[in-house]
């Protein structure tokens, strides 16, 4: 127990309560198995025994700054307020497009997208969608691609497939309006798995319990805001009377919460490469169009012509999107079910 308590002892020394002691030991690689070495039932309990055995640090580097009253409610508040206004910039923005004409509706579209980054970046930096340091290298870069290939990216592969492009093509606003949205509740969602997992870690007795809770915890939050979005590009698709649900942008959002989730919970690495892979799968399928005219591959575009001759241009997005959202949902099952991965989760 000495050699345990001197390895760990800063861990210790800065923890708040036992349960980060216990999230910090499970990174370490300390089992419930280990901690019956030491003659505990769990980790759990064997992080209570450290707690109450090592004094916490009182100087300043390791202490939290003391709130003052009704800072947190009001922080709370705005943080509320905030994750609005993607939404409300959207409809705005998409409003001021049909309502012009010319150089003014291109300045009206180049403003609602700066608009829209700026309000982005304020959700990203605050509340549930907070991940301060965490993100990856590239990450901003993959999802700027995503969103202007579900603006552009269909109408651009109907072009090429029939040897346009000739001139412009039409941009789809109606999913990123809806994906706009979407960060409400992907916000509210955010916020609900990282309070409901906390919960679930300072009622669990053991790293396997706590694990089989937040499965399915973390499953249903998926659900809860794929159904959300899919309820936001109806309602959208029939303001502005753009038909039905479009699967691309259906997958695109999931993909993007699933790697916003585990960005905010200390996995950016594994979000980034989702990422990746849906952009380098959709530049590919572009691409492999444009190949197919050069002499000699026009076996390139095929796959690509078949799948657009049976789904629609959508069909990329749908499948480059889903396939990754699919493969971060298997990652996010196995890697948000461990107890470190709520230590500093952010449930304001």
């Amino acid at each position: 127990m000495k050699a345990l308590l001197h390895r760990h002892r800063e861990l210790c020394e800065r923890a708040v309560d036992p349960l980060e002691i216990a999230a910090g030991l499970e990174a370490h690689g300390v089992t419930d198995r280990t901690a019956a070495r030491f003659r505990h039932r769990d980790v759990f309990s064997l992080a209570e025994e450290l707690y109450a055995r090592v004094p916490r640090r009182d100087d300043s580097a390791w202490t939290r700054p003391a709130s003052v009253p009704g800072t947190a409610a009001a922080a709370a508040a705005l943080t509320g307020w905030v994750v609005l206004l993607p939404g409300a910039l959207g409809a705005l923005t998409v409003a001021g497009l049909a309502a012009t004409g010319g150089p003014l509706r291109a300045a009206v579209g180049v403003a609602g997208a700066v608009g829209l980054a700026v309000a982005l970046t304020a959700c990203l930096r605050r509340g549930p969608l907070r991940a301060a340091g965490r993100s990856a290298p590239g990450t901003r870069a993959w999802t700027g691609f995503l969103l202007a290939y579900a603006v552009f990216g269909d109408g651009l592969l109907d072009q090429l497939l029939i040897g346009g492009p000739d001139g412009t093509w039409p941009a789809a606003t109606a999913p990123l309006l809806a994906l706009a949205v979407a960060v409400a509740p992907a916000a509210w969602c955010a916020h609900l798995f990282a309070v409901r997992a906390r919960r679930g870690l300072a009622g669990s007795r053991g790293l396997k319990d706590f694990a089989a809770g937040t499965r399915p915890l973390l499953l249903a939050v998926v659900g809860l805001y794929t159904a959300a979005l899919t309820g936001l590009l109806a309602l959208v698709g029939t303001v502005l009377d753009k038909g039905s649900v479009s699967g691309g942008a259906l997958a695109l959002g999931t993909l993007l919460f699933l790697a916003r989730l585990l960005t905010v919970h200390g996995f950016a690495g594994a979000a980034a490469t989702g990422l990746l892979a849906a952009s380098a799968t959709e530049a590919l399928a572009l691409a492999s169009v444009l190949a197919a005219r050069l002499p000699g591959c026009d076996g390139l575009a095929r796959p690509v012509q078949a799948a657009v001759d049976s789904w629609g241009a959508a069909a990329v997005p749908t499948l480059a999107c889903g396939a990754a959202a699919l493969a971060l949902l298997a990652h996010a099952t196995a890697v948000l079910a461990r107890a470190s991965a709520h230590a500093d989760a952010t449930v304001t």
